[in-house]
């Protein structure tokens, strides 16, 4: 049996949703029509993937599957139709993801100097999107910080950087040296403890049980502007520190947390000359 993907798409939508309604007004379809193309693609699968009341509605163990296993067939399917249109352009552009505080410039412009009829793109990336900008064909090359899902990929590692604290310009630790992992033991961490998996072992908050939720950031910006309020603490590479400078936030380095590690990444199944020759000029420099 053939899976329609416009059903996949269709049934993503309701399961990010839990809200057949919110999830039909996302996808400018009627509600109704939602519905029946759920039903279909259960009676295909013959599973059910929903399981509903009048006030909920929640994903069974098939649906929660089918979710871990949809999302990047439809990531693949979208980079497919961007890779064969980009084969059918010819391949005239190049395009090369970056996350803050990374500087590129050096490498996008030799390969433009060694291919001047070529178009070289640079796209910004975030923690959230780094690696998903090489699946889904967004870009050709991705400038990543490790760790991620390397699934699919080739990883090419580039350079690794000290990772520093980042504080309020008033914090009791402004102004160190440095410090040390244990020094940040009793502050509330603006970020998944699994980053910093040694400040996680050690967090009062996590060992007394009073951690907040955590909230979605979706930029670094984001996460600056809470810590200049005091309302909690990063830990972020050097160089992305450095790119955010502010008067009302420090950073200091922690010295006892390994370093951060920049890798460059592109499609596993992928052979392109121009990815070859860029991660050369990467590695080299």
């Amino acid at each position: 049996m053939d899976v329609d993907l416009r059903k996949l798409r269709y049934f993503v939508a309701v399961a990010e949703e839990l809200h057949f309604g919110r999830a039909a007004e996302r996808l400018h379809i009627a509600q109704p029509v939602l519905s029946r193309q759920i039903r279909a693609l259960e009676d295909e699968l013959k599973v059910r993937l929903f399981a509903r009341d009048r006030r909920h509605t929640e994903l069974t163990a098939a649906g929660e599957q089918l979710l871990a296993d949809a999302r990047p067939l439809l990531a693949g399917a979208q980079a497919l139709r961007l890779r064969v249109g980009r084969a059918a352009r010819g391949q005239h552009s190049f395009t090369v993801g970056f996350m803050p505080g990374l500087i590129v410039t050096g490498a996008v412009r030799a390969l433009s100097d060694r291919h001047p009829e070529l178009t070289v793109n640079v796209v910004r990336t975030s923690w959230n999107d780094q690696v998903e900008v090489v699946r889904d064909g967004r870009v050709d090359v991705s400038y990543i910080r490790l760790p991620v899902d390397q699934s699919g990929l080739t990883v090419r590692p580039l350079l690794s950087e000290p990772r520093v604290a980042v504080l309020p310009a008033d914090h009791r630790l402004a102004g160190k040296e440095s410090v040390a992992v244990a020094d940040l033991a009793d502050e509330h961490l603006l970020q998944d403890p699994d980053a910093v998996p040694e400040w996680r072992d050690i967090a009062t908050e996590l060992r007394d049980g009073t951690r907040a939720a955590m909230v979605a950031f979706h930029a670094v910006e984001e996460k600056l502007e809470h810590v200049a309020t005091g309302r909690g603490i990063t830990v972020l590479p050097l160089s992305t520190a450095t790119f955010y400078t502010r008067p009302d936030i420090v950073h200091v380095p922690v010295r006892d947390i390994p370093p951060n590690q920049v890798c460059l990444a592109w499609d596993a199944g992928r052979r392109s000359r121009l990815i070859t020759e860029f991660a050369a000029i990467a590695e080299s420099g």
